[in-house]
């Protein structure tokens, strides 16, 4: 396979990650440019994350990723707060990268993240991605620590990738001119439904108000510590208010001070 550009970072705890990337080999035509999903990274409307320096203390890992994606930045996060360094392969997805013969060799789904093991074993979905971090490096936990701790992550992690953050991406593929016909990110085509766009954004609303209640009574999602279940609330927080215009009301007051301060956390900054 011919060498491509990973942007690699330091992902340490309390040590924000600088914008520089770095160049570890000479970027080949590689992905190619598929006819399905050119414009959805413009479609997203969410800026770029930072890279960070050139160090790397997982090197036997790879993420594929693309810096404008939700759930790509979900996996950013974890790592950062992990603080591991893993090296990172963009997939430009403007340019259908993930639809060309060598992702998808990769990821018959065609969708980021994905991370590559030293064996070459590739793994999809945020959630397994998690679990196989949270396994392997199981310091600091972000998936809950006793059989409570743990029931309650998961429980709310469900919670806020339904009733959040599905129904924002939901609304955005949904909505966006430049998504017709790829309502569904992956393999297939799938026609818009204009009807579900209110639908959504009456959904978000409703999650505002039920995570704002939450945290009324609670500092985290899941209870005492911070987990996976802020990662997942906080990108919603921020792609809702990015992609759909749809920002945490003022009257979500603990909702508001919850967002600014997971937003102060340097892995946010990824």
């Amino acid at each position: 396979m011919a060498k491509i550009t990973l942007s690699s970072g330091v992902l340490r705890k309390g040590v924000r990650s600088t914008r520089a990337a770095a160049v570890l080999g000479q970027r080949a035509s590689l992905f190619g440019v598929g006819r399905r999903g050119r414009a959805e990274l413009a479609a997203l409307n969410l800026k770029p994350a930072s890279t960070g320096e050139d160090q790397m203390t997982a090197n036997e890992l790879k993420l594929y990723h693309a810096a404008a994606s939700p759930n790509s930045r979900r996996v950013r996060i974890f790592l950062a707060e992990k603080g591991l360094a893993v090296p990172w392969v963009p997939v430009d997805l403007g340019k259908g990268e993930q639809h060309g013969e060598a992702f998808r060799a990769i990821n018959p789904r065609r969708v980021v993240p994905t991370l590559v093991l030293e064996d070459g074993t590739a793994i999809g979905e945020v959630l397994a991605i998690w679990r196989y971090l949270e396994e392997a490096y199981p310091t600091p936990p972000l998936l809950g620590s006793t059989p409570k701790d743990k029931a309650l992550v998961t429980m709310w992690e469900r919670r806020a990738e339904l009733e959040g953050f599905a129904a924002v991406m939901e609304g955005v593929r949904n909505a966006s001119e430049r998504l017709k016909g790829r309502a569904i990110a992956g393999p297939y085509d799938y026609d818009q439904i204009p009807a579900l766009v209110e639908r959504s954004r009456l959904r978000v609303k409703n999650f505002y108000a039920d995570l704002d209640a939450r945290l009324s009574a609670l500092p985290f999602i899941a209870g005492d510590h911070f987990s996976a279940d802020d990662i997942t609330g906080l990108v919603t927080a921020d792609f809702a208010a990015k992609a759909m215009s749809l920002p945490v009301p003022d009257e979500h007051k603990a909702l508001r001070r919850w967002v600014e301060k997971i937003s102060s956390r340097p892995s946010a900054a990824v």
